[in-house]
């Protein structure tokens, strides 16, 4: 894939960017591994004034940010101030609780003394230069989410983002540049996925961090296993949403429209695959199905727009692909299916249900990643967490419920990363975020992230230490 900004709402080309070319690549690793050396001695004052900076100026730049993610990945602009919105809030929430976090812990006084010390702690220290190999769907969230505790923790960073955000790759070096990083704290490397191999083979480069689909996280941490370098993954989900008997039933629906369509239904975290109780299967299935009719599609750019185009033409073709093998296999269209008539260009797919799903179709088990819902009726729990497990990804979960044992059997056996109950599942600073299975290892957010990336370092003092 070329580097270039293309308007998926057109088609058209804006921009076109040559791969750094491999003498800059090797120089900005060296600006790193030094940037590194100086900055990890800073103390979390300074890095908190840094990051705080930072957030001001995102906060001031987040219209123009916004329309630059519009144009180059296609969601709703006023999706795209939220996303800038809420990295505010995580550069904040790092800037003002990274110290407590990172603080020395203190093993039992017992343990201590059996030992043979006369003290002894544990103290979080900077592993160095952190790749980040990020996509293009929260071209914005995913970079900050894991650059505020990086940064915060004493690393410094390269990114790689996808090949069809440039622009928002390059702003967010200059971001941090303008909030008066020393040099060579936050790069950006504008190269193809053929030179990550190398980047990371780099003996400055400590560790990596990828979002993305499962053959690029494969590929990441094959290289890294084979360097044993340390590496977080967070990859694809087909993510279950369980609506029971006891459920809300009107608002599982609403919540439901929203869950699936986020980003256009570019979200590795949507809600996928709704397994639904067959007492309240028909009255979902009417609330849903109308919620999703009802979506505007259509500009980006346009304040009522809710579902944009896929990012790529490509995207838009695999997407096809999922469903047209759905339908010549027995599944039922109850909304959607097709390529809207009204937009004549660009890569717009329209809100799609799909009923009557059987094992034997690709879109059971692979990921649908654009506004296509897979509907399924169930006859207890036993049966919607057989389904909701029967899946190579372990992302996050849904269940609407007021049953309490269902909730604790939920926790108990859904095979996910997270349970959200009675609501969809969104990321946050303060909640740890990661999958199992195919979905990737690793946490970030929380003080969960900001320590995957640190040496936990045992300090043992003998005898008069």
């Amino acid at each position: 894939m070329p580097i270039a900004t293309v308007d998926p709402a057109t088609g058209e080309t804006i921009e076109t960017f040559e791969p750094l070319p491999s003498d800059q690549v090797r120089q900005r690793l060296a600006t790193a591994g030094a940037a590194h050396e100086r900055y990890r001695t800073t103390g979390f004052a300074e890095r908190a004034r840094l990051l705080n900076r930072a957030a001001d100026l995102l906060e001031q730049d987040t219209a123009d940010i916004a329309r630059t993610m519009t144009t180059e990945m296609g969601k709703p602009v006023k999706a795209a101030r939220a996303e800038a919105a809420k990295c505010v809030k995580a550069m904040r929430w790092y800037a003002e609780r990274a110290e407590g976090l990172l603080a020395d812990e203190h093993p039992d006084a017992a343990d201590v003394e059996d030992s043979g010390a006369s003290r002894a702690v544990v103290r979080y220290r900077p592993l160095g230069v952190v790749l980040a190999v990020m996509p293009w769907n929260f071209p914005l969230w995913q970079v900050i989410r894991f650059a505020a505790p990086a940064l915060m923790a004493g690393n410094v960073a390269l990114l790689k983002h996808a090949s069809n955000v440039p622009r928002t790759a390059l702003y967010l070096q200059d971001l941090f540049a303008r909030a008066g990083y020393p040099d060579g704290c936050f790069q950006t490397l504008l190269i193809g996925s053929d030179a990550v191999e190398d980047v990371l083979r780099d003996r400055r480069v400590a560790a990596a961090t990828l979002t993305g689909s499962e053959p690029a996280g494969r590929s990441v941490a094959s290289t890294a296993g084979d360097e044993i370098k340390k590496t977080v993954l967070e990859l694809g989900g087909s993510d279950p949403y369980l609506v029971l008997a006891s459920a809300d039933v009107e608002r599982a629906a609403a919540t439901a429209v929203t869950a699936r369509v986020q980003n256009n239904g570019q979200s590795c975290i949507a809600a996928k695959r709704f397994l639904v109780h067959t007492d309240v299967y028909d009255a979902f299935r009417d609330r849903f199905v109308a919620g999703m009719r009802e979506l505007t599609v259509g500009d980006p750019m346009d304040e009522d727009t809710d579902v944009g185009p896929l990012s790529t033409e490509q995207g838009r073709a695999d997407l096809e692909e999922l469903v047209e093998d759905a339908l010549g296999r027995g599944a039922t269209a109850l909304c959607g299916g097709t390529r809207p008539k009204e937009q004549e260009r660009g890569w717009f797919y329209a809100p799609t249900v799909l009923a009557d799903i059987t094992p034997q179709m690709r879109i059971h088990r692979e990921e649908a990643f654009g506004p296509v819902a897979t509907l399924y009726r169930v006859a207890d729990l036993d049966e919607a967490l057989e389904i909701a497990n029967d899946t190579p990804f372990g992302l996050s979960s849904n269940v609407w419920t007021r049953d309490e044992a269902e909730m604790t059997r939920c926790v108990r056996d859904l095979q996910a990363g997270g349970v959200f109950f009675n609501g969809m599942t969104a990321s946050h600073p303060g909640l740890p975020f990661g999958g199992v299975k195919r979905s990737g290892y690793g946490r970030e957010l929380s003080g969960h992230g900001i320590r995957e990336f640190c040496n936990a370092t045992t300090v043992w003092y003998g005898a008069g230490g």
